[in-house]
């Protein structure tokens, strides 16, 4: 009975190794009246956490290229900031991306660490930020860009408090998007990038069409039926772990993210880059 359990907890370690380092690549289409003219392609990125697909994210860039995207989004938590932070994967990575695409950068929460911790990180936020720019990624920290005529792409930061409930579900001010990012824009389509996908009703009543977030790893184990089992702030079996959600018009698209960090495993949980579609309705 012992060597039955070794065994299956071996087989289980393995098999988180093998997803960690295996991603999958899902598509979602969108149809909106706001979209005029041709269908537009996005990629979008969230959770990487410095975890590598091959040599300098070698394979993600080459799945990236298949797809072609107009642009690539980003969700934040791209790295890990816990005491210190390594930023050297996540500029690797947005600089070959830039490279070739317009990319447009939105915090996480390891990201507002860095900037609001300044005695702790020093002169590192500054450096992160300097250098996405230099890169010609756009930093949206609280602020928007104009993607052609038709859509408008805003990252809004998130209160540390948000993201320290522990087992409870956080409620956000009826306001509190507004007061970061100023009103959305009614008359183009409006992508809204925040990293926690607890508060879709808000971001709806904002006005996002589409809200692109992460965070929660997918519940870091899925199982069937049930979906994923805990998020990092220990909150289980919520529904909103990763997917699509429809809503009165308005859609929510949560990705299972790129990597781990403090909770190190993935089953039934392999990693997400998500291709989204935007096309005329």
């Amino acid at each position: 009975c012992i060597a039955a359990l070794a065994a299956a907890a071996g087989g289980l370690i393995l098999r988180s190794e093998y997803e960690k380092k295996h991603f999958v690549t899902d598509h979602y289409r969108i149809s909106s009246k706001k979209i005029k003219g041709q269908k537009r392609d996005f990629v979008f990125l969230s959770d990487l956490h410095n975890n590598e697909f091959g040599v300098n994210n070698r394979l993600l860039i080459e799945e990236i290229d298949r797809i072609h995207p107009d642009a690539v989004l980003i969700g934040g938590d791209m790295m890990v900031s816990r005491g210190e932070a390594d930023l050297r994967v996540t500029l690797s990575l947005v600089k070959e991306l830039a490279s070739r695409y317009p990319v447009y950068y939105a915090n996480g929460n390891h990201e507002e660490r860095m900037r609001r911790e300044r005695t702790v990180y020093g002169g590192l936020y500054r450096k992160f930020t300097g250098e996405l720019k230099k890169a010609g990624a756009f930093y949206l920290s609280d602020k928007s860009a104009d993607f052609g005529t038709d859509i408008r792409i805003t990252g809004c930061n998130m209160e540390e408090i948000y993201y320290r409930h522990r087992f409870t579900l956080p409620v956000l001010p009826e306001n509190e998007l507004e007061r970061h990012c100023g009103r959305a824009d009614q008359s183009r389509f409006q992508i809204l990038l925040l990293h926690s996908p607890l508060f879709f009703n808000n971001c709806r009543h904002w006005g996002a069409d589409l809200t692109l977030s992460g965070h929660f790893h997918g519940g870091t184990i899925r199982l069937p039926l049930l979906g994923g089992v805990m998020t990092p702030q220990y909150q289980f079996f919520l529904p909103w772990c990763a997917g699509r959600f429809d809503k009165e018009g308005k859609t929510m698209i949560v990705s299972r993210g790129l990597g781990t960090h403090s909770v190190n495993i993935r089953l039934n949980d392999r990693p997400q880059l998500i291709h989204i579609t935007l096309e005329p309705e």
